[in-house]
């Protein structure tokens, strides 16, 4: 960081250059460039938000987060492949907050269309509300819109950096720009000149951006192919520093104790805590206490030396029955959406066979192996914040309130992150810390939360209920009719982020089930809002990772009654409706051979569009002697529309389908006393590694535009599952976690 020098946390210009993506690309208003929040030191320039050069090379500014889906790989590949640069002379780091980093993805993502239909009117509509990001200061990583935002804007930043470098060296050597070429980090003139972009760059700097052309696909070099991590050698010899790593001269350590229930803290007692060695001080939260000591083992075993008095619970049920009866009733309320309403759902066909079943998933915690934590330092009227984010103009803005300061004067380093699933979107971690650091000012405190506080305070993927009802005639679907119902994640998370909940459809609880490219004559999709408040977050894949499952647990069902082979029938459903569908469902066919099943396997099948990006996966499964089910193969189709970076995707959908698996198989969050229960790993158990299958993926680039790829593989594990197992066992599971009613090989 130090070689890049001074990150400015307010946006203002560099001399003439500015960030370029809006402009390239003609958007009007909100979408015309942010400033360039960039300050380089002597000897560095800044040639727009996202490029810098000094002396020994290009780095590219990042806005999306690393968590270990290889974001910062790609988007180096992008700007390096329209830049001539060769892969080792890219470096990378992650931006500041600012607007000029805002997620132009995003926000499109919620429109409430089917995403695979959508005309190109509907397409541009999602492009120009993305730009709407910019407003409400979206600079978020989620969504698996990483990709999505980058592919076309990092691809014209390097292209107008690249110009840009052209025309100062044409200026230099009295030669028309035409007549240039580029190539491993240099400009090359007719007479074999060589000047390398680090000599160009402060002339650069001065230069107008201007439209370009970006490089076809036949003429990539990088892109679309396999390249090394830009964090392999470091997180493979440990000195990557995650935000747990942060270490500062004269740094303390806290660690904490919330109220268990999500109340207040009325009063504590200290004498105790503050006679144990290495410890400090013990300082009132308002909903928990912390114990800063000289090191966070011996704070930790402090925190049970303080006596305390915990306040009134919240007003929501506290027990998960009570909550799951709470999400039942909302079935009595009148329908939140009705986001997919085809045909004639209330009418059985004449001669059809009527299929009907109830499935529910459990609440759900999304247990990063890195537990929460953060590292503040409050000297003077600065707030400096070491952390792994998914969203830092949000940490930024919350930290500032907390600390009363303005939201110029909070400096935030955003780490690698292990893991964050949607938990780092949230800023709670950050905002304890700095109220932590209020109490120690001028002294850097690294927060670091237990695995207990982790789960029990977590923004749980919330329980949820389906009752559907379908019918077959003739071998195919002719009805499906699916009632979910859910307490919503946007109301509370977009609350949080925003200050405000946008009103109508909440598309987050039918996601996953309105939008499947199923051809089904009658089709009706309807979500019902349940009025109740645990702390809810987005969790990976969201509406897609509990829909999937009834969906596709139930055209399985239906595909049964009707006698039809469960590949046969998706086929046909797919066949007239989106051929991308049927295209994954062909390769994952072909795949595992599916018409030649080993004997005493069974076999499940499951498809999810989502994000964007079909995928289809099937898993087989064996029972031991003792009744035991083991995976022993698993295959994935997906179609990206284009794939950036093969090996990154099979890592990704492969890493996808574990989680999808592990919340399938063990995972669950259930409540007492409005706390939960489950508080570390054994009781809240992922997938073991003797449990884990072989797997092979086939990418499929069919599809006209690029969709996601970091969540699309987890919606598919769960139903996929299930249904092999069915197959296998004829038992027919409708409600997660499956070791309810199954025993697992471990």
């Amino acid at each position: 960081m130090s070689r890049i020098g001074k990150i400015a946390r307010r946006s203002f210009l560099i001399g003439s250059a500015a960030i370029v993506g809006g402009v390239a690309l003609g958007v009007y208003m909100v979408s015309r460039p942010a400033p360039n929040p960039l300050r380089p030191a002597e000897g560095e320039t800044a040639l727009n938000a996202f490029v810098m050069i000094d002396g020994s090379g290009v780095t590219l500014v990042a806005p999306r987060a690393e968590m270990g889906q290889g974001t910062h790989t790609t988007w180096a590949a992008l700007i390096a492949e329209e830049m001539d640069l060769q892969w080792e002379q890219v470096r990378v780091i992650h931006g500041p907050a600012a607007k000029a980093y805002y997620n132009s993805a995003l926000l499109g993502e919620g429109l409430p269309n089917k995403g695979y239909d959508a005309s190109a009117f509907q397409h541009n509509l999602g492009e120009a509300l993305g730009h709407l990001g910019k407003v409400f200061d979206m600079q978020v990583t989620g969504g698996s819109t990483a990709m999505k935002d980058g592919y076309e804007r990092m691809r014209v930043v390097g292209a107008t950096a690249r110009e840009m470098l052209k025309e100062a060296a044409a200026r230099r050597l009295g030669v028309d720009t035409r007549d240039l070429l580029t190539e491993a980090g240099a400009v090359i003139a007719p007479d074999g000149t060589t000047l390398p972009y680090t000599e160009l760059a402060a002339d650069a700097a001065g230069i107008e951006p201007r439209h370009v052309e970006l490089r076809p696909r036949e003429q990539w070099r990088l892109l679309g192919t396999t390249l090394p991590r830009i964090d392999m050698v470091a997180k493979s010899t440990g000195t990557a520093q995650f935000g747990i790593d942060t270490r500062l001269p004269g740094m303390r350590f806290a660690a904490l104790r919330m109220a268990p229930h999500g109340g207040t803290l009325r009063t504590l007692r200290d004498r105790e805590a503050l006679k144990r060695p290495g410890v400090e001080k013990v300082v009132n939260l308002g909903d928990g206490y912390a114990v800063i000591a000289t090191n966070t083992w011996l704070a930790q075993q402090a925190l049970d030396a303080v006596e305390a008095d915990w306040g009134d619970a919240p007003d929501y049920p506290a027990t998960t029955e009570a909550l799951v009866e709470r999400i039942a009733a909302a079935f009595d309320d009148d329908p939140n959406s009705t986001l997919r309403d085809d045909g004639d759902a209330d009418t059985l066909p004449n001669g059809a066979t009527e299929v009907t079943a109830d499935y529910s998933v459990p609440f759900l915690a999304h247990a990063t192996m890195e537990p929460m934590n953060a590292t503040a330092w409050l000297d003077g009227g600065t707030l400096r914040l070491w952390c792994g984010n998914q969203a830092p103009a949000f940490v930024v803005k919350n930290c500032a309130d907390e600390a009363g300061i303005d939201e110029a004067d909070v400096d935030l380093t955003t780490t690698l992150m292990g893991g964050g699933f949607g938990r780092r979107g949230e800023v709670d971690y950050a905002v304890i810390a700095t109220r932590v650091a209020k109490a120690m000012p001028g002294t850097p405190v690294n927060v670091t939360w237990s695995r207990e506080e982790d789960m029990t305070r977590d923004f749980y993927r919330p329980a949820t209920l389906a009752r559907m009802r379908g019918a077959v005639q003739d071998g195919r679907a002719v009805l499906l009719d699916a009632s979910i119902a859910s307490p919503s994640i946007a109301e509370q998370a977009l609350k949080r982020w925003v200050g405000f909940t946008p009103s109508g459809p909440d598309r987050g609880i039918v996601d996953g089930a309105f939008n499947q490219p199923y051809g089904i004559p009658s089709f009706r999709v309807r979500g019902y809002k349940a009025g109740i408040a645990p702390p809810l977050g987005f969790w990976r894949s969201v509406g897609n990772s509990m829909n999937a499952f009834f969906m596709e647990s139930f055209i399985d069902e239906m595909a049964h009654a009707a006698g039809a082979d469960p590949m046969a029938f998706r086929k046909t459903l797919t066949l007239d409706e989106w051929e991308p569908a049927l295209n994954v469902l062909e390769a994952v066919e072909e795949m595992c051979d599916w018409a030649n099943k080993p004997e005493s396997t069974g076999r499940g099948l499951a498809f999810c569009y989502s994000f964007g990006t079909p995928v289809a996966m099937v898993i087989d499964v064996t029972q031991d002697e003792g009744g035991a089910i083991r995976l022993t193969n698993a295959w994935i189709a997906a179609d990206p529309g284009v794939a950036l970076d093969p090996g990154n995707i099979e890592a990704q959908l492969t890493g996808g389908m574990v989680y999808g698996l592990s919340a399938a198989m063990n995972e669950e969050i259930t409540f007492a006393g409005h706390r939960a229960e489950q508080t570390n790993f054994p009781d809240y158990e992922p997938l073991r590694l003797p449990q884990m299958p072989p797997v092979a993926v086939r990418i499929v680039e069919t599809q006209r535009r690029l969709g996601g790829i970091g969540e699309v593989g987890t919606p598919p594990a769960a139903p996929a599952l299930a249904n092999a197992i069915f197959d296998l066992t004829g038992q027919r599971i409708r409600s997660l976690p499956l070791r309810k009613a199954v025993s697992f090989y471990a």
